[in-house]
């Protein structure tokens, strides 16, 4: 299954998110956690000066593995987020579509930056 998860910075939280950013990069990318990254960005304020914000999708075999996944986050870890969101993606996503590579669809690694 394919999940969003979304988690929105706490006001005046910048510093915070920048020395957590390299470790939160580390962390997104491991292959022996309960879920894998497909693709993510930061979000930003509406003239994209500022982070405002995190969203990932994610592949994981159900609702728990996804939050397991959220949870150790080194940006939740360090209390940047002011709340988190999952929410699961319908069964008519394919990541092929927008050229992702998923491995249970791919058999291989997810695509990486």
């Amino acid at each position: 299954m394919y999940w969003l998860i979304v988690g929105r910075d706490k006001p005046d939280h910048e510093s915070i998110r920048l020395s957590a950013r390299e470790a939160h990069r580390e962390y997104i990318w491991r292959v022996d956690l309960p879920a894998r990254l497909l693709v993510g960005s930061p979000l930003s304020d509406d003239d994209g000066a500022a982070m405002t914000g995190t969203w990932l999708l994610v592949e994981a075999p159900d609702r728990a593995a996804a939050e397991a996944f959220a949870e150790g986050d080194p940006y939740r870890r360090v209390g940047l987020f002011d709340r988190v969101e999952i929410a699961a993606l319908h069964s008519v996503f394919d990541p092929r579509r927008f050229g992702l590579r998923s491995p249970a669809v791919s058999g291989g690694e997810p695509t990486r930056p």
